[in-house]
């Protein structure tokens, strides 16, 4: 019995092997749970302030540029700078962001454009960060425990997601917006003191300066390697059509359930930890592609069905399966990537990742935003989700190779497989 338990159990080795592993863990959890009180914070302010799901929705395409830009720009910076030091100092900046929000809620009658401005912002600094942190794990966790340490990062995100969306919305409601804004203070200020205690994380030798071409060398990377290219695609499609997040303070009113704002930002991430929480299985799987196309699809699938019903209890556990899907797809990315792209490119090859997994989302709150403005908000939603089930097939189709894709024959693992027993072996010499 103890041992059919650990076999689906998360798998500890990570956070026994790595001390920097546990640093990030604990700190991206203080942070998380700052942040989605955030998230949640700043798009019902603005719904107070304007009542308007495009004024929501807009949020995306202010976020949209600074992502794009500083987030091929974080990439290149990422392969020629110490990586601690971007993360260090990106943390501090998002930090003094959230005092900016603090201050205007504080105001007599808080303003609406230092909310887009902060979110711009937002969006800029953590494409600056995303790739530094997504390329330094493959550096601090041994090649065979990279899914074990996708599945616990998964799993510190979404307990973050859990519990930093539900307590907002009760905070929100019951203490106002400054105080779900001095949590985020707060939050930051703690992650800033355990980032100083990671360690050195200096680029590899010879390592180019970032430039255009060394983020176009990057992209011709990934787009020679259709297993890559793969992940990429389904990502972003499957989070333009299907991704109703900022239609959520208006579902709630549709649903006649204001108090269940908190709990839908919430259910999505309740379903991945479930899977997180029996990912023991994960470290055994061999075929990471087919957790991508099959986790999309559940993902596009369980949107469809939280627009169709009526009842806030049936949407609710709709978004947990959504969740669930969404943490699968998952899965099967972080560890491709970790295990295929090779350390002089990781750094641009994670900021182009920081875009797959973070434009579609951008891009998926105007898509709603504008739909729910004109078909209503649930058809927005169930129409969303049904285009991600059809786009995530005919990607899967088009991109044979990403379905086929076997840690133990694919070449570009062997190759950072060898690469990486190489270095360890040198370190040990």
């Amino acid at each position: 019995m103890t041992s059919k338990l650990a076999a689906v159990l998360p798998d500890l080795a990570p956070w026994h092997s790595s001390r920097d592993f546990r640093l990030l863990f604990v700190q991206g959890l203080v942070t998380y749970f700052g942040s989605f009180m955030a998230m949640v914070a700043m798009p019902l302010q603005i719904k107070d302030l304007t009542d308007s799901p495009l004024a929501v929705g807009a949020m995306g395409a202010v976020e949209l540029v600074p992502l794009v830009v500083f987030g091929l720009y974080g990439g290149a910076l990422a392969d020629s700078a110490d990586r601690r030091k971007v993360i260090l100092l990106s943390e501090a900046g998002l930090g003094v962001l959230a005092v900016l929000l603090l201050v205007n809620s504080l105001l007599p009658e808080p303003l609406l454009w230092p909310l887009y401005v902060v979110a711009a912002g937002v969006s800029a600094l953590a494409g600056l960060q995303r790739p530094a942190l997504d390329s330094l794990m493959a550096r601090i966790v041994p090649h065979d425990q990279l899914t074990a340490a996708a599945a616990l990062n998964s799993l510190r995100w979404q307990t973050g997601a859990v519990v930093g969306p539900a307590l907002a919305g009760l905070v929100v409601a019951y203490a106002g917006h400054p105080s779900a804004y001095a949590v985020t203070v707060v939050g930051f200020a703690a992650s800033v003191i355990m980032c100083t205690r990671l360690a050195a994380a200096p680029p590899s030798p010879g390592a180019p300066k970032p430039s255009l071409r060394g983020i176009a060398e990057g992209a011709r990377y990934a787009w020679s390697r259709p297993v890559l290219l793969g992940t990429y695609a389904i990502d972003m499609a499957a989070m333009f059509f299907a991704f109703p997040n900022a239609l959520f303070p208006f579902l709630a009113d549709d649903l006649d359930a204001e108090w269940a704002l908190g709990l839908m930002y919430a259910a999505g991430s309740v379903g991945s930890v479930l899977v997180s929480l029996t990912s023991g299985w994960a470290s055994r799987v061999k075929r990471h592609g087919q957790l991508v196309v099959y986790g999309a699809a559940g993902w596009g699938l369980a949107i469809a069905a939280a627009g169709w019903f009526s009842s806030v209890w049936a949407v609710l556990v709709c978004l947990v399966f959504a969740g669930a899907g969404d943490m699968l797809s998952g899965l099967g990315r972080s560890t491709i990537w970790n295990q295929t792209v090779p350390e002089e490119l990781r750094g641009r090859l994670a900021g182009i990742e920081v875009l797959s997994y973070s434009v579609g989302p951008q891009l998926g709150q105007v898509r709603a935003g504008a739909m729910a403005g004109w078909s209503g908000t649930r058809p927005a939603i169930w129409s969303g989700g049904l285009a991600c089930l059809a786009s995530v097939g005919l990607l899967a189709a088009a991109l044979p190779k990403l379905m086929t894709y076997d840690a133990d024959t694919d070449a570009d693992a062997q190759r950072r497989r060898a690469q990486k027993g190489e270095k360890n072996a040198e370190a040990v010499g």
